[in-house]
């Protein structure tokens, strides 16, 4: 097999899987900026309840990660990865018109609402929710894609995890320009306060377009598939893939490291707050620079195994973290991000090792670990409200990275019973 993969050239579907992990990280970064401006434009007349209907937008689209890893597994055993790519990015078409119809409705039909106690809500944000949900579909199923094409496809000079890693640094790239492309190109640099619903159409249309010209493109382009990380049209899985235990588990860590990556991106600014910083969104922004930083680095790192910079990195995150307990200092949990930012790929890679034809639903059940982005963040807040702060709730990323640390050293070693011909 490994000779049949060497004969084809996938140095142009690896640069195509890596520009759509960059569309990837842009929407899924763009999707939480609207929060603030749908706070003050759909929810101006919701009161009390501003936050909790905001947050929302967040939890329909990660709640797509469980629900719709299942769907690109199966598209890809009909369809091929091309084919699974195409639909994938027509669901996405299909979201962002749900978002350009989310505020034509709303400028349409301004009395078309729903009232809850004394709150009012635009009918067209809960299109917008629709809408955040199936966009966040689409990204589920191109990551079933790309995952497992990145992993598998060979490119002279690189081993899977530093393909992952340079595929993973055009995500970041993707998540550091959106909120700029948010605030300065849809909004045009407009406080919260000035931001019309009807501003928010033109962004999304443009965005339509430009997912058209990506299928017209991608149709183009040849894309084979690689043999042996899927089951050939008829052929039946004999196993179920829960029953490989280092997938399993793999499943289990990457919801740990989801959670406490998106409870270090997304709390540190509260935490700062609380501790009357004055700059707190600097803290946020240096962690994102640090996760992009550390993806360049690790798609330089072609000799070091997934397993070693696993532990290492899990290593120094959970010692940072202690010691920004201990010192009660969140700037040191800014440098977490450099040793998240190649977790991903090492936990993926070691998930789907020896699996062969299981690979593809691998990584469609590996998508539903991704909902721990939902959770974590959640359950923090609540730790931190009933311990009196933020400071000691971060205890609980120390128990992700240990749970990540244990799945490096024992859990992703692979049984002889579960290595795949």
């Amino acid at each position: 097999m490994e000779q049949q993969t060497k004969q084809v050239n996938y140095v142009g579907p690896f640069i195509t899987m890596v520009f759509l992990f960059f569309i990837v990280g842009f929407l899924t970064t763009a999707n939480t900026q609207f929060q603030g401006p749908l706070k003050e434009t759909f929810l101006s007349e919701v009161g009390g309840l501003k936050n909790t209907f905001a947050t929302l937008i967040t939890f329909s689209w990660f709640l797509a990660y469980p629900l719709c890893g299942g769907v690109g597994s199966s598209w890809i055993g009909k369809h091929g990865y091309k084919g699974t790519l195409i639909r994938g990015l027509v669901v996405m078409f299909v979201g962002l018109g749900l978002f350009f119809l989310s505020s034509w409705f709303t400028v349409r039909f301004p009395e078309a609402c729903w009232q809850v106690g004394e709150s009012v809500i635009p009918g067209g944000f809960f299109i917008f929710l629709l809408g955040s949900f199936v966009v966040g579909a689409s990204a589920t199923i191109l990551q079933v894609v790309i995952n497992p094409y990145l992993t598998a496809c060979y490119v002279r000079g690189t081993q899977p995890i530093q393909r992952l890693a340079i595929g993973g640094s055009a995500n970041s790239v993707g998540t550091t320009l959106a909120p700029y492309f948010v605030t300065g190109v849809v909004f045009g640099g407009l406080s919260m306060s000035e931001i019309r619903i009807d501003q928010l159409m033109a962004p999304f249309f443009a965005l339509m377009v430009v997912i058209v010209l990506i299928v017209v493109l991608l149709m183009r382009f040849s894309l084979p598939d690689v043999q042996g990380t899927k089951a050939e049209a008829g052929e039946r899985l004999e196993r179920s893939v829960w029953s490989f235990r280092h997938l399993a588990l793999g499943v289990v860590a990457i919801f740990f490291y989801v959670g406490v990556e998106v409870c270090i991106g997304g709390n540190i600014n509260l935490y700062a707050i609380e501790m009357d910083y004055a700059s707190p969104a600097l803290l946020a922004t240096l962690y994102w620079g640090g996760m992009l930083i550390g993806r360049l680095v690790g798609s330089s790192l072609s000799k070091i195994s997934p397993r070693t910079q696993l532990t290492v990195t899990t290593s120094f995150a959970a010692i940072l973290t202690l010691l920004a307990i201990t010192f009660d200092n969140p700037w040191l949990l800014t440098a977490v991000g450099l040793f998240h930012s190649i977790m991903w790929g090492a936990i993926f890679t070691l998930s789907v090792a020896h699996l062969g034809k299981y690979t593809s639903v691998a990584s469609g059940v590996f998508m539903i670990g991704v909902v721990g982005g939902a959770v974590f963040p959640l359950l923090q807040g609540v730790l931190a409200d009933v311990l009196g702060g933020w400071r000691w709730s971060w205890c609980l990323v120390i128990i992700g990275e240990l749970f990540m640390l244990y799945y490096a050293l024992v859990g992703s070693r692979v049984r002889e019973c579960d290595k795949v011909a």
